[in-house]
């Protein structure tokens, strides 16, 4: 116990020794009537990259990707309809939506909470391709990228399993904390999407609605 006491405070240390990246990022969104306010990143996998907003006590993960026929670096502005993931992004499926004009391209749409810490049990979101929402990019540069946006996600609930807690021991309990620590110095976590870890799945479902959410990120800063 005392081992463990000792290396919390480790933790605690070392995410006061992380510098504090700038972040001129900003995003606002009333989660099932809840004011939700944090400062998004962009993360980058090979061509693709999407945006995360992240915050800490309770954990929270809120994930936007953009698909279009354009190709583009950036979205362009206008409409994205919110679709499921098993929707698909290639160019077939996508003409449903775009063909008439009305939107750009697609958007995906993930979210998960913690509801017990740390990290022991979830609430989770996943998007929707009947009545999702639409995401609209109102401004869209190299420099910057702005939108505002309303989705209903596909709630569901996520609990640790008991013999992950068991057999995981102290070491999971402080990689759970080392990533506590990374989200709240940098902003980044390590994806704590409870369907992709460990978890088992409840039998309650819901849904979770986002409202009057708007964001901008800062892609390049200004030569001063």
């Amino acid at each position: 116990m005392k081992s463990l006491v000792i290396t919390l405070l480790g933790l605690a240390i070392s995410a006061s020794s992380f510098a504090q990246i700038s972040n001129d990022n900003s995003l606002s969104v009333q989660i099932d009537g809840k004011e939700y306010k944090t400062a998004p990143r962009r993360i980058r996998i090979g061509p693709t990259w999407y945006i995360t907003a992240n915050a800490i006590k309770p954990d929270k993960s809120l994930r936007f990707w953009f698909y279009s026929l354009e190709g583009k670096e950036v979205p362009s502005p206008g409409l994205y309809k919110i679709v499921d993931e098993d929707y698909g992004s290639n160019k077939k499926t996508m003409k449903e939506f775009t063909e008439d004009g009305k939107y750009k391209g697609i958007a995906i749409v993930r979210y998960a909470e913690e509801t017990r810490s740390p990290r022991m049990e979830f609430h989770m979101g996943k998007s929707r391709r009947e009545n999702g929402g639409e995401i609209e990019i109102t401004a869209s540069s190299e420099k910057t990228l702005e939108g505002k946006f309303n989705a209903t996600l596909d709630g569901t609930y996520w609990k640790e399993r008991t013999s992950s807690t068991v057999f995981g021991g102290v070491g999971r309990i402080i990689n759970k904390m080392e990533d506590k620590a990374i989200t709240s110095a940098t902003g980044y976590d390590s994806d704590i999407d409870p369907e992709k870890w460990d978890y088992k799945k409840q039998s309650q479902k819901d849904e979770i609605v986002l409202k009057d959410g708007v964001f901008k990120l800062v892609l390049m800063k200004e030569e001063k």
